[in-house]
């Protein structure tokens, strides 16, 4: 098993590539770090530079925590541990990027990534949730924030029917569900006084 800790640099690093930050300078509109709220994360860059720079920050951003955690389970033979060990360090490589002096995105749309081969159902219903508070309330923090709170428990009762998951799978879960909540700090804060930009 030694053999497979390349794992957990691989995993941070391509989570921690900026494809926010990479779109929209591409697209020839600047820093994204320059406007709105400063995050790299999909809500910014669509608010910033549209919804085609939005959906591809997104899709890439799911796309390399699914692509971390696939790696892991692909080299570790489905192993629960390395793919969650997989799915921290991407979120991590994500919101600690060494590229951008460890001043990353929140965490939200890598973290959904990383669960869609560790646990489908629970993703499913994680993003079930996001988009129903966003279309009622308009609020992609607020969507953000419940989804974030109520992941362990959908892991939890939604990782195989009728099994619990590995305590590493619950404790990595909610490590990543904690570090999403707090990035949201500052999203709380604007939510309780009312200065919260809607989507």
């Amino acid at each position: 098993m030694k053999s497979l800790w390349w794992i957990l640099p691989a995993a941070y690093l391509l989570g921690s590539i900026p494809f926010g930050l990479l779109i929209v300078k591409a697209s020839g509109r600047g820093d994204i770090r320059l406007k709105g709220s400063g995050n790299i994360g999909a809500a910014n860059v669509t608010r910033n530079a549209g919804k085609l720079a939005g959906i591809l920050t997104l899709a890439f951003d799911v796309l390399k925590g699914y692509s971390a955690v696939w790696l892991a389970a692909h080299f570790s033979k489905g192993s629960a541990r390395w793919m969650i060990a997989a799915a921290v360090a991407s979120v991590l490589g994500h919101v600690f990027p060494v590229w951008l002096r460890f001043r990353g995105g929140k965490g939200v749309a890598t973290g959904l990534g990383v669960f869609i081969p560790i646990a489908p159902m629970a993703a499913a219903a994680a993003a079930i949730v996001w988009i129903l508070i966003v279309a009622f309330w308009r609020y992609s923090s607020l969507g953000s924030i419940i989804a974030a709170a109520l992941l362990p428990l959908f892991v939890y009762f939604l990782y195989a029917p009728g099994h619990e998951p590995p305590l590493l799978v619950t404790l990595g879960t909610v490590f990543i569900s904690l570090v999403v909540l707090v990035k949201h700090r500052s999203n709380m804060e604007r939510l309780v006084r009312g200065e919260e930009s809607r989507v």
